[in-house]
Parts: C-alpha cells; sequence; structure tokens
C-alpha cells in the first residue's frame, strides 16, 4: 500500500510540473531564457488557463475619474480597490466592472468620497473597445453616472 501511494504521489508531483511548466513555458519561460523551449506533445492548454473560457472580439471595462475645480482626472484603479495578494492582480482581472451597475452607484459613491476626500465629485465611465483585432485604436467612452 505504502509503494502504491508513494508512485501515486510522484505521479501527481511530476503531472503537475509538467502541466505548469507547459502553461508557462511559451509567455514566460522562453522569454526569460531568450530561447525557444520544447513543447510537451499532447499537453494542453498550450495557451494558459484562457483556453477555458470564450474570448469575444470587444472589450470593457470602467474608468473612474476624481473632479477637482471642475477638471477631472483619472484615478489609478489599484488606488481605487487595493490589491497586495502576490501574482494575482484584481484589477487586471476586471474587478472594477462590477461598479458600472446602477444598483451599486450609491454605495460606490459613498466609498469615493471617503477614500479621495480632496475631489469634489466622481465620474464613473464605461470604455469599450468594439473590436479589439480589427480597431484596437478605437476606443468609446460614456459616463455610467456621477457622484455629486
Amino acid at each position: 500500500m505504502v509503494r502504491r501511494n508513494t508512485r501515486i504521489t510522484w505521479f501527481v508531483l511530476c503531472w503537475t510540473l509538467l502541466f505548469h511548466y507547459e502553461s508557462l513555458r511559451a509567455g514566460y519561460l522562453s522569454p526569460l531564457l531568450k530561447r525557444e523551449l520544447p513543447k510537451c506533445p499532447l499537453l494542453f492548454p498550450p495557451v494558459g488557463w484562457i483556453m477555458f473560457f470564450q474570448v469575444d472580439r470587444s472589450y470593457g471595462f470602467a474608468e473612474v475619474y476624481g473632479v477637482r475645480d471642475d477638471r477631472p482626472h483619472l484615478l489609478d484603479p489599484h488606488d481605487v480597490f487595493r490589491t497586495r495578494a502576490l501574482g494575482y492582480d484584481n484589477i487586471h482581472r476586471n474587478v472594477l466592472i462590477g461598479v458600472l451597475s446602477r444598483s451599486r452607484a450609491e454605495a460606490f459613491c459613498r466609498y469615493l468620497h471617503w477614500k479621495f476626500p480632496a475631489d469634489d465629485a466622481f465620474l464613473v465611465v464605461y470604455a469599450f473597445y468594439p473590436d479589439l483585432i480589427e480597431a484596437p485604436e478605437q476606443l468609446l467612452r460614456q459616463v455610467a453616472y456621477r457622484c455629486e
């Protein structure tokens, strides 16, 4: 029984290391070593965890602007929501998109006034790339709501 469990443990460890190698090979390890590393045939995901999601051509995100002396300035999303976890960035995972909901507007406005007392008002803006592949320079913005 001990021999069987040892073999299973070693198999799981080797498989996990191989899976992570293949997930990191193209995007991180090859550029780091400045050469193409060998690919393990028939091992997925070849492009990391993204293969489990449907990737759309359009992309939208939220921006928050502070208004001081009637002049808007973009607030850094990392200042709006502090993320301290190593290797995990909620801002790049688009966590700010949740503030666009009208049902959260009142609570988010209170939070902004508390977090940034120097600003007089705030604009919550929806920014949207209609087609990120064909027209990556076309970025549309629309004010979702204003916090007075």
